[in-house]
C-alpha cells in the first residue's frame, strides 16, 4: 500500500459531505432531467435582457483576466447603496464571503451561534476552519433573536449568522427588531447578516446601513432576485477597517470578468428588478393556492420560494418530496427537527408550477398511502 501526504488533521476529521447535492447529480443518478426546476431558489425569471445583452458583446473578451479590484462593481455597489467604495467588498457569491469571514474571525474551538436549519453552507464553513456550532432553535418558524442574543453572549461568540429574510422558512423581521438585536449584541461579537432575500421581501424588513458599526458585516448577492445565480457573485457591506481586512485574504482574481459586467448592469436596470419582484409575489401567491387546493398550508414569505407546512411530521413531509421528485418535480425541504414537517418549493415560470399544480396530489396520495 502507497503511503501518501497527511492531510491536516482538522481535515482529516471532517465529513465527507457537502451542503447540498444539486439537481445536476440527481439527473444523472435518475438517467433523466427534471420537468420542473423549482426547488434551488434561482430566479427562473433570468437577469435582465439588458445583462444579456451586454454579457453577449463582451463575451469574446472572457480570454482576459478579470479586474481583480473588482472597481466598477464596487463602484456601482456603492452608489446603490450611496455608500463610500470602502465600504464595499466583491465576492464570489454570498457563499464565497461566509468562507473569508469564517477565516477572518473563527479560530479552532471557537463557538459560533446560527439557528438551528439554517442555511447550511454557513455550517460547512465553519467546520472547515474548526469553529464550533452553537444552534439555537427557530421559535414560529422564526429564527430567534432572543435566542441568539442568549446564546452569543454565554459562549462568549466571536461570530453570529442571521439571515433576514430566512432560508429556509421564508419569514423574516421587521428593521425596529433586527436594529434592537444589533444594539444588543456585545461589541466582540460580528454578525453575519444575510440579505440574499432582500430585494424580494418589504422594504421594512431592511434596516438603514449603517458602516459606522464594526460588528456589522451585511451581505447581497446576484443570485436571487437578479437571475444570475450561476454567475457567483456577491458582495458585502461594512465599515471600512471590517472592508480592508477582508482584502488580505480574498481570492482577488475569484470574480470574473463576465460576472463584474453582469453585476454592473444588474444593478443599473432597477425597472427590471422591480418587474421580476413583482413576477415573484404573483408567483408566491399561485404555490400558496397550490397549496391550500391540497390541504396543505403555506408559510409566509418574502423570498423567492414558499415554505409549507405539510400538517404531520417530517417523515412525511420526506415522502411527498421523494414522491414529487419521482415525478420529475426538483423541490427541496427543510431537514431540522421542528421545521422538516415542511417542504420548499421555489417560484418558477408557469409551466413548472402547472407541473408542480398537477403531479402533488399524486405525490400527497402516495406519501398517505392511498
Amino acid at each position: 500500500m502507497r503511503l501518501r501526504p497527511p492531510l491536516m488533521p482538522l481535515v482529516a476529521a471532517l465529513p465527507s459531505t457537502v451542503p447540498f447535492v444539486g439537481p445536476e447529480a440527481q439527473e444523472r443518478e435518475r438517467g433523466r432531467a427534471f420537468r420542473a426546476r423549482i426547488g434551488a431558489n434561482e430566479s427562473s425569471f433570468g437577469p435582465s435582457p439588458r445583462v444579456i445583452a451586454r454579457m453577449a458583446e463582451i463575451a469574446r473578451d472572457m480570454w482576459m483576466y478579470c479586474d481583480p479590484d473588482n472597481h466598477d462593481l464596487k463602484v456601482a455597489a456603492a452608489a446603490h447603496h450611496s455608500l463610500k467604495v470602502e465600504n464595499i467588498v466583491v465576492g464570489e457569491g454570498i457563499d464565497g464571503l461566509l468562507g473569508l469571514v469564517a477565516r477572518m474571525y473563527v479560530a479552532p474551538g471557537d463557538a459560533v451561534v446560527t439557528s438551528l436549519g439554517a442555511y447550511p453552507t454557513f455550517n460547512f464553513h465553519i467546520a472547515g476552519v474548526g469553529g464550533r456550532l452553537v444552534t439555537v432553535p427557530y421559535a414560529n418558524d422564526h429564527e430567534d433573536l432572543e435566542g441568539l442574543l442568549v446564546a452569543a453572549a454565554r459562549e462568549k461568540a466571536p461570530l453570529v449568522y442571521l439571515s433576514n429574510p430566512d432560508n429556509p422558512m421564508g419569514s423574516w423581521w421587521e428593521a425596529a427588531e433586527l436594529t434592537r438585536f444589533i444594539e444588543a449584541l456585545p461589541e466582540t461579537t460580528m454578525l453575519v447578516l444575510d440579505e440574499a432575500y432582500g430585494e424580494l421581501g418589504p422594504a421594512s424588513a431592511l434596516p438603514p446601513i449603517d458602516v459606522s458599526r464594526p460588528n456589522v458585516i451585511r451581505m447581497r448577492t446576484f443570485s436571487k432576485a437578479y437571475g444570475l445565480a450561476g454567475i457567483r457573485c456577491g458582495y458585502a457591506v461594512a465599515e471600512a477597517q471590517v472592508i480592508s481586512d477582508f482584502e488580505k485574504i480574498r481570492n482577488h482574481y475569484g470574480v470574473s470578468r463576465m460576472a463584474q459586467v453582469a453585476g454592473v448592469e444588474a444593478l443599473a436596470d432597477q425597472d427590471y428588478l422591480d418587474s421580476v419582484v413583482a413576477r415573484v409575489s404573483a408567483g408566491r401567491r399561485r404555490i400558496a393556492q397550490i397549496a391550500e387546493q391540497n390541504g396543505l398550508t403555506p408559510l409566509p414569505s418574502a423570498t423567492n420560494f414558499v415554505t409549507i407546512d405539510c400538517g404531520r411530521d417530517g417523515a412525511f413531509a420526506l415522502k411527498i418530496l421523494q414522491g414529487l421528485l419521482s415525478r420529475d418535480v426538483f423541490i427541496r425541504k427543510p431537514m431540522a427537527p421542528g421545521l422538516d414537517r415542511c417542504i420548499r418549493v421555489s417560484v418558477g415560470l408557469d409551466r413548472e408550477l402547472d407541473i408542480f399544480a398537477e403531479e402533488l396530489p399524486g405525490a400527497l396520495a402516495a406519501a398517505r398511502g392511498n
